[in-house]
């Protein structure tokens, strides 16, 4: 009997260990795929689609430390020739992207930006919340200024993670 109680705690600690050892110490690597991009208005609660209903883009992170975000809205014009300047004012304000390194803790990811699509956030760090179910990553931002509207709130952004695919 008291043999059973030294091996259980060990065999156990050997089991944790091993599982610790096998499990992947950044699980936001890879790329994942927009699927939604909600603003809540801070004060009011007010939510809105910030990008449109079908909104679409990336979100990269590799194991280098860097991470790229390319969003863009259902909206998008899609000029056939070159963009008249209107048609560019119109570009600029249906996109975000932004890039730089990252550093990631349980549940949390801060983005030091270094390159930016409009400049504004270069050198700052966007903190990020974040869980994963399964193959679904979901991020709340703090609160912040839109970059597409100047309003005050957070955004809370759902990712569907891209499944390596294989001759392409």
């Amino acid at each position: 009997m008291r043999r059973h109680i030294v091996v259980m705690p060990l065999t156990l600690s050997m089991l944790c260990l091993s599982t610790l050892a096998w499990s992947d110490p950044d699980p936001l690597l890879g790329t994942w795929r927009l699927k939604s991009f909600v603003r809540e208005v801070a004060g009011t609660g007010e939510r809105y689609n910030q990008l449109g209903d079908h909104p679409d883009g990336y979100l990269s992170y590799s194991p280098d430390g860097r991470m790229l975000a390319l969003f863009v809205s259902d909206e998008q014009p899609r000029p056939r020739t070159e963009p008249s300047d209107e048609e560019r004012i119109k570009l600029h304000k249906s996109m975000l992207a932004y890039g730089g390194t990252y550093s990631v803790s349980p549940g949390k990811v801060v983005h030091h930006i270094d390159i930016e699509w409009d400049g504004r956030r270069v050198g700052t760090d966007q903190v990020r919340f974040y869980t994963i179910d399964g193959d679904t990553l979901s991020i709340k931002t703090e609160s912040n200024k839109s970059p597409v509207d100047g309003r005050e709130g957070i955004g809370i952004l759902t990712f569907e993670r891209v499944k390596a695919s294989r001759g392409q």
